[in-house]
């Protein structure tokens, strides 16, 4: 049997962590951001004009079937499903967990939760080419995400994990939270 979840967060919050020790152990991840990445890529836009844009041209479940389309190809692929776990990284709408929950058997979200000038300063250290380094610029983001309904992901969430002490307070939550599926 096929699980799959599905990890929100506000940016910076530590969904890749939880991904990547998912990943470590075997789970298939798909990034919902790499999903807005590579359409970005192909219209040579920014990565959030993109990711408003496509909500705009195809609707509020643009990037979920894109996601959706790209989980059910990899199932396919699959030898063997037993036991495997896939998770959808970067939910940021309450349409796209309702799809997702249309579409993959009991479908469950796991939040992380990081507050705003923790997520800031982890954001500035990652320097990825979408981080700003304007706490203004942060929060435009922050609220961009607002938009998109990421606020009720969250207070709809399955399960919230507490990313706001150490490193390694947060990978003994993480392994406490994989231990359900490994």
């Amino acid at each position: 049997m096929v699980n799959v979840i599905g990890i929100s967060g506000l940016s910076g919050s530590g969904k890749t962590l939880i991904s990547t020790k998912a990943k470590e152990k075997g789970a298939i991840v798909v990034k919902m951001g790499d999903m807005v990445r590579e359409e970005a890529i192909k219209r040579n836009e920014d990565l959030r004009v993109t990711s408003i844009a496509l909500r705009k041209e195809h609707g509020k479940y643009a990037v979920a079937n894109l996601t959706i389309k790209k989980v059910k190809s990899l199932i396919e692929m699959e030898d063997d499903l037993s036991n495997k776990l896939i998770i959808i990284e970067g939910i940021r709408s309450p349409y796209e967990v309702s799809l997702f929950k249309d579409n993959f058997n009991d479908f469950k979200v796991v939040t992380i939760f990081a507050p705003p000038s923790i997520r800031f300063e982890r954001l500035k250290m990652r320097n990825r080419s979408d981080d700003s380094q304007k706490f203004e610029d942060f929060k435009k983001r922050d609220q961009d995400e607002l938009s998109f309904g990421i606020g009720s992901v969250i207070a709809e969430s399955d399960k919230m994990i507490i990313n706001e002490g150490t490193l390694e307070s947060f990978e003994s939550k993480i392994d406490e939270f994989l231990s359900k599926y490994f």
